[in-house]
């Protein structure tokens, strides 16, 4: 049977997979353009998922090794390290670092992956392989697309981290959500997964809530799970919006994006 561990790590193996066949065919010039990410180009978004692997796989190896989590000062001096590369430097250094990320998850054996523990630093104690690989995916597969639509603007989640991403993005709410954008305003929304053929609730109050649908809602969200996932990471600019996401009722979709600004 496929954990979910086993299907974090997968979807972490295919999405490096995938992004460094990418990234080794950018030229210098494309490294240097755009992004998603509105103050970084192509080249510090490869930055900081490789400046990222590094931490993560020495929060990993620390588990292994009995010892504590990385502290900050480590951290500092990877990112000082990464900011410090040329465009090409980072574009080459990423495959490697983030191969040695996606091996280390690899090489936990089965009884590991049900019940290892891996200080992340930042949570409020260990968590388990799947928790880890998928906080990791979740980083992984927004910056993914912050590269892929800053070279084109219809690129999507890669399905294999969206369905993963869509078990915690309730517990982003809590750092990236800003109902005070509302300026006191309240609705629950329905939320129509069209793809899925599923429903849900978001509850815009303070705090910020998905849920059940509503049976009574003040409006309705109709779009697929990909784009709703990008919309709760301030993903979801009018620039990579699809053409096929509605939204009626008192509440809009420039009140939403300001709800989700992103991070």
């Amino acid at each position: 049977m496929t954990s979910r561990a086993d299907q974090a790590i997968a979807a972490l193996r295919k999405g490096h997979e995938d992004l460094t066949a990418l990234v080794r065919g950018l030229t210098s010039e494309q490294l240097t353009g755009p992004s998603a990410a509105s103050e970084w180009d192509l080249s510090q978004v490869i930055s900081h998922l490789g400046s990222g692997a590094e931490i993560n796989l020495e929060a990993v190896r620390a588990s292994l090794e009995g010892r504590p989590a990385p502290e900050f000062e480590f951290n500092k001096g990877v990112w000082a390290r990464w900011d410090g590369m040329t465009p090409d430097e980072r574009a080459v250094e990423f495959p490697i670092a983030n191969q040695r990320l996606v091996e280390a998850y690899e090489a936990f054996d089965a009884t590991q992956r049900a019940e290892h523990r891996i200080d992340v630093g930042w949570m409020p104690e260990p968590v388990d392989v799947a928790t880890s690989a998928v906080l990791r995916l979740t980083e992984f597969g927004y910056h993914d697309w912050d590269v892929r639509a800053g070279l084109d603007p219809s690129a999507t989640l890669a399905p294999e981290a969206a369905v993963l991403i869509d078990d915690r993005i309730e517990g982003l709410f809590g750092w990236i959500a800003k109902p005070a954008f509302l300026d006191g305003r309240t609705a629950d929304l329905l939320v129509t997964l069209t793809d899925l053929g599923e429903r849900r609730g978001l509850h815009l109050k303070d705090p910020v809530t998905l849920g059940d649908a509503p049976a009574a809602p003040d409006g309705e969200l109709s779009l697929t799970l990909e784009a709703f996932l990008r919309l709760a990471a301030g993903r979801l600019s009018a620039k990579y919006t699809p053409a096929d996401v509605k939204i009626t009722g008192p509440i809009s979709l420039d009140d939403l994006r300001a709800v989700f600004p992103g991070y």
